[in-house]
């Protein structure tokens, strides 16, 4: 098994500036490069070769932590309280689990909420841990913050495929119910689903079960996005080994595009939308694919997108559906 390795990373900065018109937020903060929990899909996978580093083993087994960045970020926000320009809100974890398990240790979230708490920003965030409970008395501190807890399944075999070091399933149902008794606004993100494995009626139904009986009200579904050659090339990797013949299939459906056509996409997604239906679930939007109205659609994104389920693209499009995170996520 591979050691696990841990460094220092300095930085200038904490709080990110997110100018990409896609994303629902201005604000993000990532305390850490790289991610314990190893999962598979995860978008961010690709960010280590910014770092030097592989996008395979690499990103879970060497982590690096923001030095001082409860520090760097209190001065960031004393600055912009001193010319009235505090941000509305900050979203943490939009990147590598800000609740990975170094974060036990470490307590670099704890810090930096405890400074957001400070000056009165209302946060957003995005984890597979339980751990977050353990800064409930922050999140109290701060009206119109919210949790998401992510969680696509409850199959032990899925699960441990293709999320290796995560919190169990049952855990963060647990932890979801948990943050709604003490008030916090919590959302599950069933994300992402995975055609062919956790789209089936029976996965979908035991997992809207689930939520209704954990109290849970709201989801975001989300469908399996593999956005640059590292992400897919290491997800394809674990695919053919878990589920040798799903690869074709697969291949199909994102040789060509970083998501899989409307063709599959809509006939699952209205399913699911009436599963969610029958328990009292609302499908609240997919976290990353909303767009608030006052932002404006980039040039030409919206052609790309519809494109994507055709079964030819332009050099260019492709590029842009595999083009790596706006990097100030980071």
């Amino acid at each position: 098994m591979t050691r696990t390795q841990y460094e220092p990373l300095a930085v200038k900065s904490v709080l990110n500036a997110v100018k990409a018109p896609s994303m629902p937020f201005d604000w993000s903060i990532n305390p850490y490069r790289g991610c314990q929990h190893g999962c598979s899909f995860c978008y961010a996978r690709s960010t280590h070769v910014y770092l030097g580093q592989s996008a395979d083993d690499a990103f879970q087994n060497r982590i690096f932590w923001k030095e001082d960045a409860p520090s760097l970020l209190r001065k960031e926000l004393t600055r912009m309280a001193a010319a009235s320009r505090l941000p509305e809100s900050v979203t943490i974890g939009t990147a590598t689990d800000p609740y990975q398990q170094l974060e036990a240790r470490l307590r670099l979230t704890r810090g930096c909420l405890e400074v957001l708490a400070e000056f009165g920003v209302p946060v957003s965030i995005t984890t597979r841990s339980p751990l977050v409970l353990r800064d409930l008395d922050l999140l109290r501190r701060m009206p119109g913050s919210s949790v998401n807890i992510s969680l696509h399944t409850l199959d032990p075999h899925v699960w441990r495929t293709f999320e290796p070091q995560t919190p169990a399933p049952r855990q963060r149902l647990k932890c979801a119910r948990a943050l709604m008794e003490a008030g916090i606004e919590t959302n599950v993100f069933m994300a992402p689903v995975l055609p062919y494995i956790t789209d089936g009626p029976a996965a979908t139904e035991a997992l809207a079960s689930a939520c209704a009986d954990h109290g849970i009200s709201r989801l975001m579904v989300s469908f399996l996005r593999l956005s640059t050659p590292e992400v897919k090339t290491w997800f394809f990797d674990v695919l053919r080994q878990a589920y040798p013949r799903l690869t074709e299939r697969y291949g199909r459906l994102y040789w060509r595009s970083a998501r899989p056509p409307e063709s599959y996409v809509r006939p699952v997604k209205r399913r699911i939308a009436e599963c969610l239906a029958r328990y009292g679930l609302s499908d609240t939007g997919a976290y990353s694919e909303r767009r608030p109205a006052n932002r404006a659609e980039p040039g030409g994104a919206g052609q790309a997108r519809q494109a994507s389920a055709g079964p030819v693209q332009a050099p260019a499009e492709r590029a842009a559906m595999c083009a790596p995170v706006q990097l100030t996520l980071f």
